[in-house]
């Protein structure tokens, strides 16, 4: 049997093992198709929330450090484990290797799936993420709302032990995002939200998407037809700094 194809999914934020392992809980075994393998590595530096222009800043860059090396440690595709895509397109331009993100993945998917989409997340400090990554790639027609529970969110724990409360606030927003803003589909906004994926989709009418799976499928999807991004879209430097980049200048 050939070895599997391994897939690097970049964690935004640093943190211990057990933080790693909660959100690599969002691809369970039998989600993986057979041949491929992701593997879950958290920066070593950087934001702690993202929920500022300084942390917005940071996982471009942190990201993107992880992420330089990925195509000559051998493995077939870059996922990166958040809904602001970041890094996305500066790991395009350096690598060869398919690099997709979770806010472009759901995005794009929500808009096959319905007219327009509800971005459901955690807490407004996160908005800027969705206005970044929506404004660059012109997607604004499509959108009926951002909504948030106003909760300050986990990234380490996720939602664990706060199911209950956490779950119930999530449908009444979506519910509003439907009545109130025309939305015929869900999007949630952080991969740190799985936990919530399968409750919602099955107390909603319409479909909620959870980026991490619809980014990860879309990868292996990319790395099976053996399509990657365009080099014109995403062209390579013409003097590259991988070095520079590697020390990381911390």
């Amino acid at each position: 049997m050939p070895d599997p194809k391994r897939i690097k999914v970049i964690v935004p934020i640093p943190m211990d093992e057990a933080g790693v392992a909660a959100r690599a809980e969002q691809l369970p075994a039998d989600f993986v198709r057979d041949g491929f393998a992701p593997e879950f590595v958290a920066v070593p530096w950087g934001a702690a929330l993202g929920d500022s222009y300084h942390d917005t800043m940071l996982m471009d860059w942190t990201v993107f450090q992880a992420g330089i090396t990925a195509e000559e440690e051998g493995y077939a595709g870059v996922l990166i484990d958040t809904v602001s895509d970041s890094g996305m397109r500066a790991l395009r331009s350096r690598l060869n290797i398919p690099v997709v993100g979770p806010g472009e993945a759901a995005f794009a998917a929500a808009m096959m799936l319905g007219k327009k989409f509800t971005v459901l997340t955690m807490w407004p400090e996160w908005f800027p993420l969705y206005e970044k990554t929506l404004t660059e790639y012109g997607w604004w027609e499509r959108v009926a709302s951002l909504r948030s529970i106003e909760t300050r969110p986990d990234v380490t724990e996720l939602l664990a032990g706060k199911e209950e409360v956490i779950f119930d606030k999530l449908k009444a927003e979506a519910t509003a995002a439907m009545e109130e803003d025309g939305a015929d589909v869900i999007v949630l906004g952080s991969t740190t939200m799985h936990q919530s994926a399968q409750y919602l989709d099955d107390n909603l009418p319409i479909p909620v998407l959870n980026p991490g799976q619809v980014a990860y499928k879309f990868l292996e999807t990319l790395i099976e037809l053996g399509l990657t991004h365009s080099k014109k879209a995403f062209p390579a430097p013409e003097v590259p700094k991988d070095d520079d980049i590697r020390k990381g200048w911390y």
